[in-house]
């Protein structure tokens, strides 16, 4: 793929010379794009499969007397952890081929090889590309909101657990306190009739206190972050692909075919 192939090319130019050319080969902003999008999804899928094990343990152990009361909520998270698996899968796979297609159209390597050519294919598949990252980027964009749902209740049981503390400072008596709940039905975790379904009062604050709370919160704001990095990934891919393809029709307009 590089010109050290040619042996009487670094001869003539030198080692040094030979070195700078494969430097600018390099299509730069789709491997920043590409390596922005493999740390996303690390971060995301990881950090995010591991979340959804400590969120299946809190509201269990906390939130769900009843099995049948969290039977929907642990397929669900059965089902997305498989999902997980296969965004890893695509992403990877896809970062490489939009790699390889940034390796295609940049002109540093038309100006390396001297044998690049615009054809009618090269032209479709960019376009492709277009079309299936603009795609990617809206999809990815609900999957960022949705993620901020979790960090979201976790926050406010946080938020919420610190008023209970402070309230416990200035008023020692328990019904001072008992009201502040954090219902977990209001957002969707359990049915309306699951038992108890809440937690209230200091029971809320003893929650907050445990290191599976705080390593499920300091687990999911790492995947939402993650998924924020990944869809500025999808964004630059995006302007790159949008780049590429104008390359290619500019050079088709030139008679480079």
């Amino acid at each position: 793929m590089f010109p050290v192939r040619q042996p009487w090319l670094c001869k003539a130019l030198g080692c040094y010379d030979c070195c700078i050319r494969c430097i600018g080969a390099v299509p730069y902003p789709t491997l920043v794009a590409t390596l922005l999008c493999y740390a996303g999804m690390a971060l995301f899928c990881g950090c995010g499969h591991e979340a959804l094990s400590q969120t299946e343990v809190l509201v269990e152990t906390y939130f769900a007397r009843n099995v049948q009361d969290f039977v929907v909520m642990a397929s669900f998270i059965k089902y997305f952890q498989y999902v997980i698996y296969g965004l890893a899968s695509f992403f990877f796979l896809y970062g490489i081929l939009l790699l390889a297609e940034g390796f295609y159209t940049t002109s540093a390597v038309k100006q390396t090889f001297g044998e690049f050519r615009s054809t009618h294919c090269g032209r479709c598949l960019s376009l492709t590309f277009i079309i299936v990252t603009y795609i990617l980027a809206f999809i990815w964009l609900a999957v960022f909101a949705f993620s901020a749902i979790p960090v979201f209740f976790l926050f406010n049981m946080e938020q919420t657990c610190h008023n209970i503390n402070l309230l416990a400072e200035t008023a020692p008596s328990i019904n001072q306190h008992g009201w502040i709940c954090m219902d977990a039905r209001q957002y969707g975790l359990l049915p309306w009739n699951a038992m108890p379904g809440k937690a209230c009062g200091m029971t809320l604050a003893s929650i907050c206190k445990t290191s599976e709370f705080y390593v499920t919160y300091d687990l999911y704001i790492a995947a939402f972050a993650g998924a924020g990095v990944t869809l500025l990934a999808l964004f630059l891919y995006l302007a790159v692909t949008t780049y590429n393809y104008a390359v290619l029709r500019f050079l088709g307009r030139k008679g480079v075919r």
